[in-house]
């Protein structure tokens, strides 16, 4: 029996270029149908560029695309679909203001009266189907609910269900669990091993070795725009993909700490949200050299607390001290000049500017910095800072005039890290900023991160990953239903005592 027969998907020698980089160059992928296949390389690596080509979103400069043998020509997302390739991207865009149903059969509605331009929705087909295909899929789902009242995980889920609607026979999950509680991981393997049972092909896009152990059949490794080479999983291990994956050795996974905590920087007393669902009564210090980690499972309201720290929320009570003296912060303006600084959690939603450059994106939130003479933009200095701050931070990109919508997602958050360092933060708040890096990004993050509190800075990062907080917090606040259940110093901290304080309140 030919390849042609064992092979749902075969992508053959596929090269793409854009201005000034090679995105792919000679790559070729084989996937069977009912596996899982994993995709895996840096940030920049060339893995959603690969599968961008797949879905149609661009078109290969050479190679072909084989489907179950017979060469096609995907133009467009519209053709991948028809073809029964899926996509679900790792930066989610449902459309809020509708319902789950609206949202899964949007531009392929059940029509009950067609008069050409006048057409009616058959709403009661569309609500039956839908409930069919989330009970199929045991998702706890209401098919009239508003997009906008439901988590990022359980829009996650939304999205996976809208893949299968199309009965495809090939759908590609990009970074999937990265909102994902540990619950719910479970149940998406779940719906995967479902999925793959009925001859389904994932192919699976993660930095999460360990989850890409457990769930992948085969993994094919990429970098720096070409395929390494193609593995059974089992062959695998964590030390071997990262050597693989970054083309050298990975001895220690998180950078030696090297900071010391001194002096109280901030002390937050009783700060209680206006919102009687967010959080409440929350009170702790962060010290100067300190990298505090922030805790908890979804819908802790660790990110609404921050948010309101930088401004961005209204509190009902409770105070900020900084340095000792009381400030009132009303709006991200008067939090910056109290010098502190916000890296959102969500970078495409709240943090970059995609029609704007890398250089306008570094100093968007600095430009009276290059305030020259007659109020002239002093663009050799500009220049000057982003070109540092790119070679510092090691930002893959052509060239600082470079689209920032064209670089990866770890570079994106790399951009937005030198936005505020350029502010010169006293208060760094960091809300999951490895999500979508893979490991030698992430290892990056953490030394510049170690650099930063041993030069005196106070840091709050807020992660889901439990390794993460054990192996960069000085000292791990956790948070549950709004509330903190306690604070654990770095020593005394483990995986069980975290998710013991994770659930108190719940």
């Amino acid at each position: 029996m030919g390849d042609e027969n064992r092979y749902v998907l075969e992508m053959r020698n596929i090269s793409k270029s854009f201005p000034g980089v090679k995105a792919l160059d000679d790559v070729t992928l084989q996937v069977r149908p009912g596996t899982v296949h994993a995709l895996m390389g840096e940030n920049g690596a060339g893995k959603s560029t690969l599968m961008k080509v797949l879905f149609g979103l661009y078109f290969q400069d050479s190679g072909e695309v084989i489907l179950n043998g017979e060469p096609v020509k995907v133009e467009n997302p519209r053709q991948a679909l028809s073809q029964g390739i899926s996509m679900i991207h790792q930066e989610l865009h449902p459309v809020p203001h509708r319902s789950v149903m609206e949202n899964i059969w949007l531009g392929r509605y059940p029509i009950t009266l067609n008069l050409g331009p006048i057409q009616l929705v058959n709403h009661k087909k569309m609500f039956a189907d839908t409930k069919a295909l989330l009970d199929d899929l045991q998702m706890d789902i209401h098919p009239e609910t508003r997009v906008r009242e439901l988590s990022v995980s359980k829009i996650q889920s939304m999205e996976i269900a809208k893949a299968v609607s199309y009965n495809a026979k090939i759908i590609i999950m990009d970074e999937p669990t990265s909102s994902l509680t540990e619950r719910e991981v479970v149940h998406l393997f779940k719906i995967i091993n479902d999925l793959k049972a009925r001859g389904v092909a994932i192919i699976y896009i993660s930095h999460k070795i360990e989850e890409i152990l457990q769930i992948a059949d085969e993994v094919t490794i990429m970098r720096d725009g070409k395929r390494v080479g193609t593995w059974a999983s089992a062959e695998l291990t964590n030390d071997l993909i990262i050597s693989r994956m970054v083309g050298r050795e990975l001895t220690n996974r998180f950078p030696e700490k090297t900071n010391t905590p001194s002096d109280v920087m901030m002390r937050v007393e009783g700060l209680t949200s206006t919102n009687p669902k967010s959080f409440k009564n929350v009170s702790f210090e962060l010290r100067r050299g300190e990298i505090l980690g922030i805790g908890g499972l979804v819908g802790a309201q660790r990110t609404e607390l921050v948010e309101a720290i930088f401004g961005l929320r209204a509190v009902a009570s409770g105070k900020i001290f900084i340095k000792d003296r009381p400030v009132h912060i009303n709006s991200p303006i008067d939090a910056k000049q109290q010098g502190i600084a916000l890296l959102t959690e969500e970078r495409r939603v709240s943090g970059i500017f995609p029609v704007l450059s890398v250089r306008e994106n570094t100093v968007v939130a600095n430009l009276r910095r290059y305030r020259g003479r007659a109020g002239l933009i002093d663009e050799k200095r500009m220049r000057s800072d982003v070109e540092n701050s790119c070679q510092q931070l090691r930002v893959k990109t052509p060239t600082i005039k470079t689209l920032i919508a064209n670089l990866s997602g770890g570079n994106q958050q790399k951009v937005l890290l030198a936005r505020w360092l350029l502010t010169e933060p006293d208060i760094l708040i960091l809300d999951e900023p490895t999500r979508g890096i893979d490991v030698g990004a992430k290892y990056e993050i953490y030394t510049l991160m170690l650099d930063l509190a041993k030069r005196g800075k106070a840091i709050i990062m807020i992660s889901s990953e439990m390794p993460e907080l054990l192996g960069v917090s000085d000292r791990i606040l956790v948070m549950s239903m709004g509330q903190v259940s306690g604070v654990l110093p770095q020593q005394e901290a483990t995986q069980e005592k975290i998710m013991r304080l994770a659930t108190q309140y719940m």
